[in-house]
């Protein structure tokens, strides 16, 4: 995965030109493993980048590896916050997925120090429809994105991708979060299927409304 001439962040498969820094997307859709598959695809760093990912439901080994499916080496690359599975070289447990203050203040570190290479990170949340469905008010949610992860795409050379299941027990109607969400978030990508297609609305970052992973 290399940059194109205009230093974007180039994006897996998707036939999509790049990603321009700062670019924060909000992923969401009904089935988590299309959900994944996207999600890998935009947050796979390249040569020359480092990542920080929020695991909530998949282990932190599992994310790496699926990384590397995207593109060989980005495992190596990321650091990963994960809540399943055992800690190893660059993953770390979550200790309390309903602890929003200190689970946003460790994510936010992972992402301080991804920053510290070449400077240019990708970082990401699988899923933040877990962490909603632990958190006692929705708007905590908010507040930790606002405060622990959207800010460094603003001061700093990279791109996030928050991925939402609609289909999980949010509280409250998905559709109210996302609408909520979609307001601090500068493209919405939705995810859909289509037999044993991922189907992508990438028309809000430059894409066609109707591309297959």
């Amino acid at each position: 995965m290399s940059l194109s001439a205009s230093d974007q962040f180039v994006v897996g498969d998707l036939p999509v030109d790049g990603l321009d820094s700062g670019s924060s997307i909000l992923l969401t859709g009904d089935d988590s493993r299309a959900l994944e598959k996207a999600f890998y695809q935009l947050v796979a760093p390249g040569d020359d980048e480092q990542a920080a990912v929020l695991a909530t439901d998949t282990q932190g080994r599992t994310v790496k590896r699926k990384l590397d499916r995207v593109e060989r080496g980005a495992g190596d690359r990321t650091s990963v916050l994960a809540g399943t599975g055992r800690e190893s070289d660059g993953v770390q447990s979550i200790d309390d997925l309903g602890e929003l203050s200190g689970l946003g203040m460790t994510f936010s570190s992972l992402v301080t120090e991804a920053q510290l290479g070449s400077g240019r990170f990708r970082s990401g949340i699988l899923l933040c429809s877990s962490i909603c469905s632990a958190a006692d008010d929705i708007r905590s949610v908010y507040r930790m994105l606002n405060s622990n992860f959207l800010p460094d795409l603003r001061r700093g050379d990279g791109v996030g991708v928050c991925a939402l299941d609609t289909s999980a027990d949010l509280g409250t109607a998905s559709s109210s979060i996302v609408k909520g969400m979609s307001t601090s978030f500068g493209a919405h990508i939705e995810v859909s299927t289509s037999g044993r297609e991922v189907v992508l609305d990438l028309s809000e970052v430059g894409g066609p409304a109707d591309a297959t992973l």
